[in-house]
C-alpha cells in the first residue's frame, strides 16, 4: 500500500516538474522571442522591463537627493531605463503605461540597502529573493489550512507554483505583488498559530500595495470585532506599524499621501485599467457582479467573525477574501493571480467533499481544474514544438496558453462562494467547519 502511494506521489511530482519546465521553456523560446519580434516590427521601445526599477529610482531620488519621486522629471528618468527611452506621445506604438512612481512613499525604505548598488545586481538579487519567498509561501499556506501532505506532494505543489503563469510573469518582471503575497502568507501563518503581534506587523509591511491587502485587512478587522478582548493585539500591531511607516514617509516627503493618490489615479487613467469582471463583461453587468461577489463575501465574513483562527471556517473565509481580491483589484494583471494560491490549495484539500456536494459544485470543480491545467499543458506542447518546428510557426500560437487567464479568478471565486457559502448557511459553523 505504501509502495503504491509512493509511486503515485513520485509520478505526481514528475508531472509537475515537466509542467514547470515546459512553462519556463515556453517563456524563453516562444513568448519572449514573440515580444521582441513584435516590438521590432512596431517600433515599440524595450528596456530592462523590471517593475522594481521605478521603485528603485524613486528610492534613490528621495533618499539620496531629497527629490520628490512623484515628479514628472523622475518619471522620464524611469522611462529611460524601463523602456530604453522616454515615451513619446506622438508615437502611436509607444506603451500607454507611463511607469510612474505610484506606490506609497514607504516602499523606498525597503530598497534603501540597494541604493548604492548597480541596478543589474539589484535586479538579479531581487529575482532570487522573489523565488525564495514564493517558494516559502506554499508551506506557509499549507500551515494556514492545517493540511499536512507528503514531501513529494509538497514538492509537486512547489514545482507547479514556481512554474505557474502568474509566478513566471511576476518573476520575469520582478513584480512586488509576489513579495506582498508572500508577506500575506507569512502573516496568516503566524496568525493561525496564535502569534497575533508579528502577524499584524507583517501585514502592515505588505501595504506597499494597499489595493491588494485591503480586502484581507477588512476581513481581519471584522474577525477582530468578533473577539476584541483576545484579538486586539493583531489590530494594535498592524495600526502601529502602519502609522510608523506613514509618519516616517511624512518626515522624508511632507504631504506625500495626496501625491500618492494623485499618482494612483493617474495610473488608472493612462492604463485604462479596470477590474477583470468589467473587462470581460459589458457594462453594467461586470460592476453588478463585482458588487454581488463583494456583498456575499462580506455576509460570509460577518457570519464567521467569531470563529477561531484554527477553524475551517476561518481558513475558507481567508481564501475567499484572497480570491475576491483578484476579482476586485482596480487593475487586472496576470501576476496578481498568485493570490489565488490559498483557494486552489483549499480546493485540492477538500476536493472529495466538493465533488460529493451537488452537480453545481462538481461542475465548477471540473471547470477550475481545466482552467488551471490548460496553461501548463499548452505551454509544454508549445515548448516541445519549439525544438522541432520553425520559430515563426510556433510563435503564432504564443497566446494560446493565455486563453484561460481571464476566466480563472472568476471560476475560483464562484466555486468558493457556491461551496463554502452554502456550508456557512446550511448550519451554524462549528469549531472545525469549513
Amino acid at each position: 500500500m505504501r509502495s503504491g502511494i509512493f509511486h503515485k506521489s513520485f509520478w505526481l511530482f514528475l508531472a509537475a516538474a515537466v509542467c514547470a519546465v515546459g512553462m519556463w521553456t515556453y517563456a524563453d523560446r516562444v513568448l519572449i522571442p514573440h515580444q521582441i519580434s513584435d516590438a521590432a516590427e512596431h517600433g515599440t521601445p524595450r528596456g530592462n522591463f523590471s517593475d522594481l526599477y521605478p521603485r528603485w529610482i524613486g528610492a534613490r531620488e528621495l533618499l539620496l537627493y531629497g527629490r520628490d519621486p512623484y515628479r514628472a522629471e523622475v518619471n522620464r528618468e524611469i522611462q529611460a531605463g524601463y523602456y530604453g527611452r522616454p515615451l513619446d506621445p506622438s508615437r502611436l506604438a509607444d506603451p500607454k503605461d507611463q511607469q510612474a512612481f505610484a506606490y506609497p512613499v514607504y516602499v523606498v525604505f525597503y530598497l534603501a540597502p540597494a541604493l548604492h548598488l548597480g541596478f543589474g545586481v539589484v535586479q538579479r538579487t531581487f529575482f532570487w529573493i522573489l523565488v525564495a519567498v514564493t517558494f516559502a509561501s506554499v508551506p506557509l499556506w499549507l500551515r494556514v489550512l492545517g493540511w499536512t501532505v507528503a514531501p513529494s506532494v509538497q514538492a509537486a505543489m512547489l514545482a507547479l507554483t514556481l512554474g505557474s503563469m502568474a509566478v513566471l510573469q511576476g518573476l520575469k518582471l520582478q513584480q512586488l505583488s509576489l513579495f506582498v503575497a508572500a508577506l500575506c502568507a507569512a502573516s496568516m501563518a503566524l496568525l493561525a498559530t496564535g502569534r497575533l503581534i508579528p502577524a499584524g506587523i507583517l501585514l502592515a509591511l505588505a501595504t506597499i500595495k494597499p489595493q491588494l491587502v485591503l480586502p484581507l485587512v477588512l476581513w481581519l478587522g471584522i474577525w477582530t470585532i468578533g473577539d476584541l478582548k483576545h484579538r486586539y493585539r493583531w489590530a494594535a500591531s498592524f495600526l502601529t506599524v502602519t502609522f510608523v511607516l506613514c509618519a516616517a514617509s511624512e518626515w522624508f516627503l511632507p504631504h506625500w499621501i495626496g501625491r500618492f493618490w494623485h499618482a494612483a489615479g493617474a495610473y488608472l487613467q493612462y492604463t485604462q485599467a479596470v477590474p477583470i469582471l468589467e473587462s470581460i463583461l459589458p457594462h453594467p453587468w461586470g460592476r453588478l457582479l463585482e458588487v454581488l461577489f463583494a456583498g456575499t463575501t462580506a455576509v460570509v465574513c460577518w457570519k464567521r467573525r467569531k470563529q477561531p483562527e484554527s477553524t475551517g471556517a476561518f481558513q475558507s473565509s481567508t481564501c475567499l477574501v484572497m480570491a475576491l481580491t483578484v476579482l476586485t483589484v482596480p487593475t487586472f494583471s496576470l501576476y496578481n493571480q498568485v493570490f489565488l494560491l490559498p483557494a486552489i490549495l483549499l480546493f485540492a484539500r477538500d476536493r472529495r467533499t466538493i465533488w460529493g456536494e451537488n452537480f453545481i459544485s462538481r461542475a465548477l470543480l471540473i471547470i477550475v481544474t481545466v482552467l488551471l491545467a490548460w496553461p501548463w499543458l499548452s505551454t509544454t506542447v508549445l515548448a516541445t514544438l519549439s525544438f522541432v518546428l520553425p520559430h515563426e510557426t510556433v510563435e503564432r500560437a504564443w497566446a494560446v496558453p493565455l486563453w484561460t487567464v481571464p476566466q480563472m479568478p472568476v471560476a475560483v471565486a464562484a466555486l468558493m462562494l457556491v461551496h463554502y457559502y452554502q456550508k456557512t448557511f446550511a448550519a451554524p459553523p462549528g469549531p472545525g467547519s469549513s
